[in-house]
This record gives C-alpha cells, structure tokens and sequence, in this order.
C-alpha cells in the first residue's frame, strides 16, 4: 500500500509538469496564427498600392514620358 501512496503522488508532479507544458504549447500555437493573420492581413494595401503605381506609370508611359520618367513622377519626385 505504501508504495501505491507513494507512485501516486510522484505522477501528480508529473501531470501538473504535462498540464502546463500543453498549456504553453497550445499558447505558443494561438500567438503564431494572430501573428500570420496580421501579417496577411498588412499586405492587403501593399497590392492595392503597387496597383496604383503600375497605373500610374502606364498612364505616364501612355502620355509619352520615358520609363525613368514615369517612375520619378509616380513616386513623387
């Protein structure tokens, strides 16, 4: 019987050790898909900028201005 007392009460350490280490995992996990998602989510208007400056630059191109000379005045020089 001692030795039941005894195997019990060194696995509670155990599973209170397991309990947090999942814990910790699963939080590890969750912070990683938020991050993802705001990374997704902060190229959204990155392609709807580079949208506006291919037209911007074609239109330029199209009113017979250079390449070099397009891309200057797209970019606000």
């Amino acid at each position: 019987m001692a030795d039941d007392n005894q195997t019990n009460q060194s696995c509670g350490g155990k599973k209170k050790a397991m309990l947090a280490y999942g814990v910790v995992q699963i939080s590890a996990t969750v912070v990683s898909a938020i991050s993802l998602a705001a990374i997704a989510l902060s190229l959204c208007p990155l392609k709807q900028q580079s949208s506006a400056f291919n037209g911007c630059v074609t239109e330029m191109i199209a009113q017979g201005e250079s390449n070099a000379q397009a891309v200057r005045h797209c970019n606000g020089g």
